[in-house]
């Protein structure tokens, strides 16, 4: 009984540590696509003088009545237009001084978008695609968070069929070994490349041949069906 009247309230663990409730969340969506053999980046104007004339990854607060995985969503959707894209939850980064404004944890996203299939429906900001490895200084820390994205992506790209998301829908062997190498930034052996494909059983061969292309024609493949709807519907989780 003693126990119990000693308890305190929600409210007054609040006014005793009004500070620790003032801090502020945010989410920072790193979304990459791929073209022309090289893997980009969707990048935004800063709208902060402080930041003035620098690019940042898209990202905003975490509204009070959202939680993380709605808010991005929400962020790609009013910043891009798009909704229907890979999107996994990577890594929370806390500096003490990473935002002018005050204390702001924020939660980093990677996405996949094919970039020929996903049209951006908006420009403010100049948002565009940015060749990463044309990327020196962003906004923020927002360097180390891109940086943090694609060596998750580095890590799961030869364990995970992720890829596709990148892709068309028919693609050769030799466009999926393009982009291998763009995510990996290594050239990778022909033979050895494809005898590893095969083994895990991504792809199927749809009996087609490229058309209007410089070089032989290859075989055109799909991804399994099977992995491209259990990826569609892949859910966030954190790491911290």
């Amino acid at each position: 009984m003693d126990k119990l009247q000693h308890l305190k309230t929600a409210e007054t663990e609040k006014i005793s540590h009004i500070d620790y409730f003032n801090i502020a969340i945010s989410v920072d969506c790193v979304i990459f696509g791929y073209d022309k053999k090289e893997l980009k980046v969707l990048l935004i104007k800063s709208d902060l003088e402080e930041f003035s004339g620098l690019w940042s990854l898209l990202g905003d607060l975490v509204r009070p009545n959202e939680d993380l995985e709605t808010a991005s969503y929400r962020i790609l959707k009013e910043r891009t237009g798009l909704d229907d894209v890979y999107l996994e939850q990577v890594y929370t980064f806390g500096s003490l001084n990473r935002h002018p404004s005050g204390r702001v944890i924020t939660v980093a996203y990677y996405s996949l978008v094919d970039i020929n299939h996903h049209q951006l429906k908006l420009t403010n900001n100049e948002l565009h695609w940015h060749k990463l490895n044309d990327i020196k200084h962003l906004a923020f820390d927002h360097k180390v968070i891109l940086n943090t994205c694609l060596e998750r992506i580095r890590e799961q790209v030869l364990e995970k069929p992720i890829v596709f998301n990148l892709l068309p829908e028919k693609f050769s062997l030799r466009e999926l070994q393009e982009l291998f190498q763009a995510i990996l930034g290594v050239n990778l052996d022909r033979r050895n490349f494809r005898k590893r494909i095969s083994l895990k059983d991504w792809i199927i061969d749809i009996d087609e041949m490229e058309t209007d292309v410089p070089h032989r024609p290859g075989k055109l493949y799909k991804a399994k069906v099977q992995l491209r709807k259990k990826q569609a519907k892949k859910r966030a989780h954190l790491s911290v």
